[in-house]
């Protein structure tokens, strides 16, 4: 299922060597256990939204899932929600529920970051898809509608849209928001070594994010950046944990512990909070406590509006 992209592909390395060889170098890939009774995690209902619903194909290799809520049809200018990787009526959801005239596109292209960095892999695919969900609103509205503000947000491997549409200049631009949930990672140099086996982080692929964590950090900044982890460690490329905490050290950022109730039954273990700038962690690492992040999203689209 899309919705725990890496959680059925984990597995554990064959026993092939002495057990004090196999303890001194990590698993190729870190199982995570696949159920959790300590949390209630509780899952929006899949039911019908009021509003309208359409496709747009051609675009991808999969339609894009649009929602426009009844309460801004009658709008002429309107907020636009991208999410990438996630159920559609998740998306239908947060914007029925939000404030802020919020319609909703949805993209679900695979497993893994990789395709979806791939569908993006020059600035026009970005602009070309803004258009289309502009000119098919408006046809099926029955009048003009123009696109104020654009937030993207990403569950799990639909980090990999978001990093390369920030990597364009033309496109970073465009984006006023981005919201990842549980979904920021990188690659370890050298490829596969942790960090307390002395390998570091690859920092190039979290450049577009540091760009704009900076940017959103400043009091000044239109920009707003919410960042949610678990504490899921993957063990063949960093952890949203070891990602976040790479760009709050790069911000000079404090993380402070805290604990509270999030949203589903979630637990909050630790924020950070820079202006517009912020990283909420919580506990869990099993796949519903992945899930959880997603179907929160009502949740901290809230949040991220305070920023």
């Amino acid at each position: 299922m899309a919705l725990i992209f890496f959680f059925t592909l984990w597995s554990f390395m064959a026993v092939c060597s002495p057990l004090q060889e196999e303890a001194k170098r990590a698993a190729s890939q870190n199982p995570s256990p696949m159920t959790d009774s300590t949390r209630s995690h509780v899952r929006i209902p899949q039911k019908p939204y009021a509003g309208i619903s359409f496709t747009i194909s051609d675009l991808f290799s999969q339609p894009v899932d649009v929602f426009i809520p009844r309460k801004v049809q009658h709008k002429a200018r309107v907020n636009l929600l991208i999410h990438f990787h996630g159920a559609n009526f998740v998306l239908q959801h947060a914007v029925s529920e939000t404030s802020g005239d919020f319609m909703a596109a949805v993209i679900n292209l695979g497993a893994g970051s990789k395709v979806y960095a791939d569908a993006f892999d020059s600035p026009e695919r970005f602009l070309l898809l803004l258009e289309c969900i502009r000119a098919e609103t408006g046809r099926r509205l029955g009048h003009g509608v123009a696109i104020e503000k654009v937030t993207l947000s990403g569950f799990s491997a639909g980090y990999g849209a978001i990093r390369r549409i920030l990597q364009w200049q033309a496109d970073y631009e465009r984006v006023a928001s981005v919201i990842l949930l549980d979904g920021l990672h990188a690659g370890y140099v050298p490829d596969g070594r942790v960090l307390y086996e002395g390998g570091r982080i690859d920092a190039s692929g979290l450049a577009p994010f540091i760009k704009l964590a900076g940017e959103s950090s400043m009091k000044s900044s239109a920009k707003r950046f919410l960042i949610t982890h678990s504490e899921i460690f993957p063990g063949t490329f960093v952890s949203t944990t070891e990602a976040t905490d790479f760009i709050l050290k790069e911000l000079s950022v404090k993380r402070h512990p805290v604990l509270r109730c999030g949203p589903g039954g979630m637990q909050q273990l630790s924020f950070a909070r820079k202006s517009h700038f912020e990283v909420m962690g919580f506990a869990g690492n099993t796949a519903p406590d992945h899930v959880d992040h997603f179907h929160g999203l009502a949740y901290f689209l809230k949040e991220l509006r305070k920023l």
